[in-house]
């Protein structure tokens, strides 16, 4: 135990996965298993089924080895999601190399510095990255590939260049009567054997290579197949949306998916709410994965403003009409997402519990889970028939998760956990991972959470955010803001401490104020503040509300960067 007297801890029984599970055997089972059947799309373009995925990793093989990539050399891949980024970062861990997936969002500098510390050999880039980058400020690479087409678009290697441009000559030759299933053979990993090193994108302007071993990913990928593969069959739909170069999206949309035997949809653009809807109507996903975003966008715009008409509030209080009622604003939810998920999952971040409390109230089927790029990421999820509003779910099987509180069940303590999915520590920063992991195998998550006696988790937020009242109180800004982004015209907003006292920074909803001038919406920010006001304690009220024109940035999934508006 890490703390004495402080904890409370909540264990899977029978947790102990089969130490024979490996990551590259789910890849080659699936592969051999579903040979002629679709396996990847890249929306509204063309599909590769599992035969054509095994056919180019063992092209992108035969490339490596024959350009003195070895096994433990590290291969960046940053692009858009697509077809050949999933062939890539398989064609990588399945050779025995270390993969490094960078957030095409990244600026080219962050990119750079990611290469450059990250040692990579080689870096895949898809089309929008390439043009931003400059290979002068990445000295060590041998070479960068050309994501869309395998073409190289920089080589400082002879053997390199030739290899590429006999490829399908090497190819043939090596398999002179065609490429089948018994030619799949693919590097057998090891538990504790490092598969790749995620760069996080985190709120705090800090980027810290995430070293991961298979142990994480098969972890992650054994739970999902257990918990949710009852319930999404192989060769079913699934849209992903989530950038693979996040573990959210890498592990829960593309591995789980993929070694599941579906069909992988890639928005391969950039993901707008029009292109989104239009996807999710085309597609008709077996299982929807989401950042809270998505979710309310949806929510707010579409389903919203029907429900709030008097004429709807009068029905809904009609208890005979109500039941009827909701079940029909629950189809129309329904068909927003497809009409055909089991369920969707919301991660990321916390979901605005007004939309929560509305989508538990129709009997949707909807839940959060929670996890982090050092547990790869899952640390708690509960099928939605488990599902306690605010909650985010019990610990996975493999994780073990405790609440440093000396009453866990109504005082927030910091979440720590350990488990198959954690991490080995931050490449190249010693001091980053003595702090993160204890001598017990502890991760120190940096959250902060209440846990039920059932081992239901629920977030209160993170400690780096928590902000100490005039008389030493705890102030939560994300319970705060949660109230605020509920309001009239409020898109989204921060909770800062300034002098003592608290400000909320409101970036407004701009469809709703076209015809107010500056002082009419000041007015309405007002109102909002001293309504909020009579909601919260004394000591965690808002002193006023300044307008923020611009949207907040935000990481890959969707969380405000804070540390800039501090």
């Amino acid at each position: 135990m890490c703390r004495k007297g402080s904890t409370f801890a909540h264990k899977i029984e029978n947790c102990a996965m089969n130490t024979g599970s490996s990551f590259n055997q789910y890849i080659k089972k699936v592969i051999t298993e579903n040979w002629d059947s679709d396996a990847l799309t890249d929306y509204q373009g063309a599909t590769l089924q599992f035969h054509d995925v095994a056919r180019k990793i063992e092209k992108l093989h035969i490339l490596m080895e024959n350009s003195d990539v070895k096994k433990g050399d590290k291969i960046a891949i940053c692009g858009r999601n697509s077809a050949h980024w999933a062939v890539t970062f398989m064609a990588t861990l399945t050779y025995g190399a270390i993969a490094v997936p960078i957030l095409h969002e990244f600026n080219a500098e962050q990119i750079h510095n990611i290469v450059n510390h990250s040692e990579a050999k080689l870096l895949f880039v898809g089309d929008f990255v390439a043009k931003d980058i400059d290979q002068q400020a990445m000295p060590h690479l041998e070479g960068i590939v050309y994501l869309p087409d395998f073409s190289l678009v920089l080589s400082r290697s002879e053997k390199l260049t030739y290899a590429r441009e006999h490829l399908n000559l090497m190819f043939g030759s090596k398999y002179p009567k065609a490429f089948r299933k018994e030619h799949v053979s693919y590097h057998e990993d090891e538990a504790d054997e490092l598969a790749l090193i995620n760069y996080t994108s985190g709120t705090t302007g800090f980027s810290k290579g995430v070293m991961l071993p298979y142990r994480a990913l098969w972890g992650n990928i054994s739970f999902c197949l257990r918990w949710l593969g009852d319930h999404v069959k192989t060769g079913d739909a699934m849209l992903s949306i989530l950038p693979m170069a996040h573990m959210y999206g890498m592990a829960i949309e593309f591995l789980f998916g993929f070694c599941n035997g579906c069909h992988l949809y890639f928005l391969n653009r950039l993901p707008s709410p029009t292109l989104i809807a239009k996807a999710f109507a085309d597609i008709k996903p077996a299982i929807v994965i989401s950042v809270p975003l998505i979710v309310e966008k949806i929510i707010r715009k579409r389903v919203f403003p029907i429900i709030q008409t008097n004429r709807m509030r009068l029905l809904l209080q009609m208890p005979v009409v109500s039941k009827k009622v909701k079940e029909r604003i629950c189809q129309q939810v329904y068909e927003a997402f497809g009409g055909r998920a089991y369920e969707v999952i919301v991660g990321g971040a916390a979901l605005s519990k007004e939309v929560e409390l509305f989508l538990k109230s129709i009997d949707f089927p909807i839940t959060v889970g929670y996890g982090t790029t050092e547990c790869a990421p899952l640390i708690t999820y509960s099928d939605y028939h488990d599902f306690v509003p605010g909650s985010c779910g019990t610990p996975v099987d493999g994780m073990e998760v405790r609440i440093l509180s000396n009453d866990p069940q109504n005082v927030a303590g910091e979440i720590v956990t350990r488990g198959h999915h954690v991490m080995l520590g931050y490449y190249k920063n010693e001091e980053a991972t003595r702090a993160a992991l204890d001598e017990d195998g502890w991760y120190h998550t940096g959250d902060l959470a209440t846990m039920s006696a059932d081992g239901h988790v629920f977030i209160r937020g993170r400690i780096k955010n928590m902000l100490l009242g005039a008389s030493g109180q705890n102030v939560y800004p994300e319970e705060i803001e949660d109230k605020l982004n509920s309001m009239a015209m409020v898109s989204e907003s921060i909770v800062v401490q300034r002098d003592q006292k608290l400000v909320a920074l409101v970036h407004p909803d701009l469809d709703e104020i076209v015809d107010l001038s500056q002082e009419e919406l000041e007015a309405v920010m007002e109102q909002n503040r001293q309504t909020l006001n009579e909601q919260l304690p004394a000591y965690s009220r808002l002193s006023h509300i300044e307008l923020h024109k611009e949207e907040f940035q935000k990481t890959p999934k969707k969380s405000i960067k804070r540390y800039l508006y501090q």
